[in-house]
């Protein structure tokens, strides 16, 4: 992949279910090494973006590159496999497995990198290691999205997309989620953040998408997107 190539780029991105139109003309550049908002109110359409380009949701139109392949059409699994991996809203966890059997679910079958992983993912989540052997449906909230971004980072993705990740999450429990994202990033992974916070997604980021209803209303340095444009498009900088 050439250096000035983006690591994922998006053009005329379209997708329907049934006949409604959830997004339309969807554009957007994601470098190697650098971090995305995006911002939109309820519906906008930010989460089927962010299944379309894991492959959950097939385009009706458009092209999806990443690392100079096209990903279009592949499935979820493949998507994965290339180093894009998509954190959704609601954790993504599987309760009746253990931590530790969550953290095992999301490696390959290859050799001695296995304990390797774990070990990186209870570096990073110390409170994941105290509770290696406690099933994931009894941990809290907080902890549930923990295993979710651990099972992500411990795998060293390329790009993560990171989808509402504080979503219901006590305040002290999104400084951690924040936390992990940028180790990822001081790591070198990429991250497309959805993100309720508009403020600290925007302090987080080198640029910023906004979307509404479906399409890309705005879109600039994150730097650039202060309280005018998101009262203009989301309706509540105050809270944003």
């Amino acid at each position: 992949m050439n250096a000035s190539t983006p690591l994922l780029s998006v053009r005329d991105l379209q997708v329907h279910y049934g006949p409604a139109l959830a997004l339309s003309g969807v554009s957007l550049d994601v470098p190697e090494k650098s971090a995305l908002a995006v911002l939109g109110a309820n519906g906008a359409g930010k989460s089927t973006l962010a299944r379309a380009l894991s492959g959950l949701v097939p385009p009706t139109a458009g092209r999806v590159e990443f690392a100079g392949r096209d990903i279009t059409a592949a499935a979820p699994d493949a998507v994965r496999r290339s180093g894009l991996v998509h954190l959704p809203e609601g954790r993504g966890v599987f309760p009746g497995l253990t931590v530790q059997e969550n953290l095992r679910m999301a490696l390959t079958p290859a050799g001695a990198e296995r304990g390797g992983a774990i070990d990186r993912a209870f570096t990073i989540f110390p409170v994941l290691g105290e509770r290696r052997r406690q099933r994931a449906g009894t941990l809290s909230g907080g902890e549930q999205q923990m295993l979710s971004l651990a099972r992500a980072l411990m795998i060293t993705p390329r790009l993560v997309i990171a989808d509402e990740l504080s979503l219901g999450l006590a305040p002290r429990l999104v400084d951690v989620v924040f936390e992990g994202l940028e180790r990822a990033r001081a790591a070198g992974v990429a991250i497309i953040m959805i993100e309720q916070f508009a403020h600290r997604a925007l302090e987080f980021a080198d640029r910023c998408v906004v979307l509404q209803r479906g399409s890309v209303a705005w879109s600039g340095p994150a730097s650039g997107a202060g309280e005018e444009v998101l009262r203009h498009y989301l309706g509540e900088a105050e809270s944003a």
